[in-house]
């Protein structure tokens, strides 16, 4: 799988997922990729590298042990990891490829918005929504 920073700039490959694709809804994630929530996927270190504009990656320590990695041209959040374990965090919105399988739950729901509604049928459109007359 590839993925890719919204400029471009910074490119990587993931061999394969390591686990279930999930919907995280922690207060970090949400406020980190002001969404939500954010879907993730983990990938074992053997299996992630950097293709191209690792000059251009930037950190943030949201938590003690754990770095948030993104562009700083424009500002996509890539990976998170946490440095003592085996795997890497990948955000699954900067694939530019399917990766195959589709999200198994949502996690950190103590942290959900109120406004989230995962009930109500609300319309959607395959694009924009269509001009009010």
């Amino acid at each position: 799988m590839k993925g890719s920073c919204l400029c471009g700039t910074v490119r990587y490959e993931a061999a394969r997922l390591a686990g279930p694709i999930v919907h995280c809804h922690c207060a970090t994630c949400r406020k980190a990729h002001s969404a939500a929530f954010t879907t993730t996927g983990r990938v074992d270190r053997a299996d992630f590298r950097w293709t191209a504009g690792e000059e251009a990656i930037g950190s943030f320590e949201s938590t003690p042990g754990k770095l948030r990695h993104f562009c700083t041209r424009c500002g996509t959040h890539l990976v998170a990891e946490w440095v003592d374990k085996p795997q890497v965090i990948l955000r699954l919105g900067s694939l530019d490829d399917d990766p195959g399988q589709r999200p198994a739950s949502h996690i950190w729901t103590s942290h959900e918005v109120p406004w989230l509604d995962h009930t109500t049928a609300i319309p959607s459109f395959p694009e924009a929504p269509p001009a009010k007359a």
